[in-house]
């Protein structure tokens, strides 16, 4: 009989406290009477009266079943509320069909809807309203952060908006990292990214090909309004989604894996030329080398090596615009990024505690223009002390997608996990380098890739639970819980 692939999912083992598990032990959460209690021995004395009564009183199996089920469909209303937002978000078919005018509000419901799904539930499955990584205590810092700053900004209602505003990126980025509980749920949200990028790369491709530039500097604009509507805005998601796509083909067992995921990376490479964004290019330059250091466990140098003649090849076959934009450094645009840059640090030198309040820069800059840098952003609207925080943000995701590499590789495993773990870190590393030249620290793009690493980890670290014994998995099965066994995992990316 042939072996059936199994489904990766951590959701038994967060709600065990088995190792592997980052929520908190959740085995502490039934009470002492939902647990099943020992059968007498034939030699030892028969059960008095007060004994039955208290086991009669004790929830039966089934009702405990019925209430577990109960709250996974629960965190399943979650994860397609999650599902629906971030199509709305990314997608933002308003603005690209006036009939659905009117849904235009229809992703801040869709967030409340699943806010409203994801409290209850989660309470009910870990007594918590989220897990606790590092990421969570940083991102809740930086918060923080962002509101002590509001009462000192030079406009405080611009800076409560973009407090306010900042509040629902990081209340979807908590919802993202409890609810993805399964490799299936991670792969369908990142794929819905990756077809929404690849239909803004065509639609930049072809904007740039008809000649319609409607920005300044004969620059194209994102057919998709909101997030990348701003062209180097959109290179830096594209180079963020192009190393995910490579690990996708990568770690692909079907002949239609093989094919379509090329396609999607010579798409998103081809929408980043037609950005004509120097910063995105430099972001997928180091994209690029990190994944390939990361994969190749012998040659790396060789690889290395490969990995620049290929940059090469792709600026030799690069438009000849496109060449000429990379190799100017003295134009009006780089000339006032350089000009922000400097203004940027004499603001955070002067306001190093709290910052001058979140989107209140373009108030200090002497063009009305943002930072163009996330991180002098981050620091010279919050201060010094957030811009840390932000900076331990990014890296601690990065270190356990590192040791995950790291692990797989001396292990001699070719794991669909280590291939996405690879990816997910270099497209953290491309964030870092293009996001140098804009100010993106408080969007989505970030926090997707965060709660990417963090649903991963959590997925590797389960992959690593002990075998639980018969008898574990038997009293597992009386009080209502599903099996904790680890051979649960093993689904294949295709």
């Amino acid at each position: 009989m042939p072996h059936k692939p199994h489904v990766l999912d951590y959701e038994a083992v967060t709600r065990s406290g088995m190792p592997g598990s980052f929520g908190r032990a959740e085995s502490n959460q039934l009470s002492e009477a939902s647990w099943p209690q020992p059968e007498p021995h034939p030699e030892q004395d028969p059960p008095t009266e007060a004994s039955t009564k208290q086991a009669a009183a004790r929830p039966q199996g089934k009702t405990s079943r019925q209430a577990t089920t109960i709250f996974k469909r629960g965190h399943a209303v979650s994860y397609a509320g999650l599902v629906l937002f971030t199509a709305l978000v990314y997608f933002r078919p308003y603005e690209l069909f006036p009939s659905l005018k009117w849904t235009s509000s229809s992703a801040f419901w869709v967030a409340l809807g699943t806010l409203i799904a994801y409290v209850p539930t989660q309470l009910g499955l870990e007594g918590t309203l989220t897990i606790r990584p590092r990421e969570i205590n940083l991102v809740l810092l930086l918060l923080l952060g962002g509101l002590l700053s509001v009462p000192f900004a030079l406009d405080r209602s611009m800076a409560w908006t973009g407090w306010v505003e900042f509040v629902k990126v990081v209340l979807m980025f908590i919802i993202m990292v409890n609810v993805v509980r399964s490799e299936a749920r991670l792969k369908i949200l990142i794929l819905l990214i990756l077809v929404i990028s690849c239909w803004m790369s065509v639609a930049a491709m072809n904007d740039y090909r008809m000649g319609r530039f409607n920005l300044p500097g004969q620059r194209i604009e994102g057919i998709i309004g909101g997030l990348f509507d701003n062209p180097n805005d959109m290179a830096l998601h594209l180079v963020t989604m192009v190393p995910i796509a490579i690990a996708f083909f990568l770690s692909s067992r079907r002949l239609l894996g093989k094919l379509i995921y090329p396609v999607c990376v010579v798409l998103m490479i081809a929408g980043i030329v037609a950005s004509f964004s120097r910063g995105g290019f430099l972001g997928l330059v180091c994209a690029i080398g990190v994944l390939m250091w990361r994969l190749a466990r012998r040659n790396r140098a060789l690889f290395l090596a490969i990995a620049l003649v290929l940059c090469a090849g792709f600026v030799v076959l690069a438009p000849d615009d496109y060449r000429t934009r990379l190799a100017t450094t003295g134009d009006g645009s780089s000339v006032q990024r350089q000009n922000d840059l400097k203004r940027s640090l004499m603001v955070l030198v002067h306001h190093p505690l709290l910052g001058v309040g979140m989107d209140n820069y373009v108030l200090f800059s002497n063009t009305e223009h943002a930072t163009h840098n996330a991180y002098t952003q981050v620091g010279s609207e919050m201060g010094v002390p957030a811009m840390l925080v932000y900076i331990m943000f990014l890296l601690s995701a990065i270190k356990p997608l590192r040791r995950i590499g790291l692990d797989m590789s001396e292990a001699g495993r070719r794991s669909r996990l280590r291939y996405l773990a690879a990816g997910i870190e270099a497209s953290l590393v491309g964030y870092m380098v293009a996001s140098f030249f804009s100010s993106v620290a408080y969007l989505w793009y970030l926090y997707y890739l965060v709660g990417y690493a963090i649903c991963l980890r959590r997925l590797y670290e389960a992959s690593q639970s002990p075998q639980p014994s018969a008898k574990t998995e038997q009293n597992d099965n009386r009080v209502g819980l599903e099996p904790r066994s680890s051979s649960r995992i093993g689904a294949e990316f295709s």
